[in-house]
């Protein structure tokens, strides 16, 4: 199976962990603020991970030889992590899903910067279509189809000046839009760091650092809420579908570049449009369904085209 592809099954994997963690994170939230629930979520992470490295005999892995990219890579994440734990309380899961989706054109930017990889035409293209769907999603820009006679006559693209500057003063909506870049940062020195380090020192020190940034923010000032009994699954929850989120992340950005495995998170929209849905009532529109399938459209031919490229060079 060519490397693309697969990343694109570890991609799947995340995919469905970061949308268990959004559910998660709007059932928690009404007790714990953001800080608290990633300072939880780290602290059970470190567990799981040194449990799981135990018995798979990785523990030696772990080494302190990118402490610094390590700690670049984290507070990247952490900062968009919070951020994006805030967003999802604040407004509808399918905008912050769709605002999050512009971190790949981030990260195709910071990777042409950090990690030298090429913007190939086809990439470029693929994420600005993928973008558009995003847009659509959000009724920024509305498309409005012509027919005569059953014939496509034209097609209009408008730009909805109004929602431009509701998003400009949405609160949600901007923290949202933030959270994209720090997630863009994280997965650039990701890719860096699945270079020389394992899977497991990349997870080790994603809760550890992560943990101590927790305890930090949560507790300057003296006050740290303790999670209730209804609380604790979910939290068991957050920490291993952040945990898997990663490995998955992590394992997709070290068979494929930044570039190409970052768009292919659009998938996403869909599947939490549904369960935005039947959880939360959230309606879906037909600017979302339309959206998804640009988005869908954008990312399938990115994953073909570049497996097909890596086929031809073997």
């Amino acid at each position: 199976m060519p490397p693309v592809l697969k990343a694109a099954l570890w991609m799947t994997g995340a995919i469905v962990s970061f949308s268990l963690m959004a559910v998660a994170g709007r059932a928690v939230a009404v007790t714990l603020d953001t800080f608290e629930l990633m300072m939880y979520r780290s602290l059970i992470g470190i567990v799981i991970v040194l449990g799981v490295a135990g018995a798979a005999g990785t523990l030696s892995q772990i080494s302190r030889r990118s402490l610094g990219l390590h700690t670049l890579r984290n507070i990247s994440h952490f900062a968009g992590q919070n951020l994006w734990f805030a967003a999802i309380i604040m407004i509808p899961l399918t905008q912050v899903f769709a605002l999050e989706f512009t971190s790949p054109l981030w990260a195709m930017l910071f990777a042409t910067f950090i990690l030298g990889e090429r913007l190939s035409a086809i990439r470029v293209i693929g994420a600005l279509v993928g973008f558009m769907g995003v847009l659509i999603v959000l009724g920024i820009v509305t498309i409005q189809l012509s027919l005569s006679d059953g014939v496509l006559g034209a097609v209009r693209i408008d730009l909805n000046d109004a929602f431009v500057a509701t998003i400009l003063t949405n609160i949600g909506a901007l923290l949202a839009a933030l959270a994209a870049i720090g997630f863009a940062l994280s997965a650039v020195f990701t890719r860096k760091l699945t270079r020389t380090e394992s899977i497991t020192c990349i997870l080790f020190y994603l809760t550890v650092m992560q943990a101590v940034f927790g305890v930090i923010t949560a507790g300057y000032d003296g006050d740290i809420a303790l999670p209730g009994k209804p609380e604790v699954p979910w939290l068991l929850a957050i920490a291993c579908a952040g945990l898997l989120a990663h490995f998955c992340l992590t394992k997709a950005l070290s068979l494929a570049p930044a570039a190409v495995v970052m768009p292919f998170d659009f998938i996403r929209l869909p599947l939490i449009a549904v369960i935005g849905l039947v959880m939360f009532n959230e309606q879906i529109s037909l600017a979302v369904i339309f959206g998804a399938i640009v988005i869908f459209s954008a990312n399938y031919v990115i994953v073909l085209t570049e497996s097909r490229k890596t086929a031809a060079k073997k």
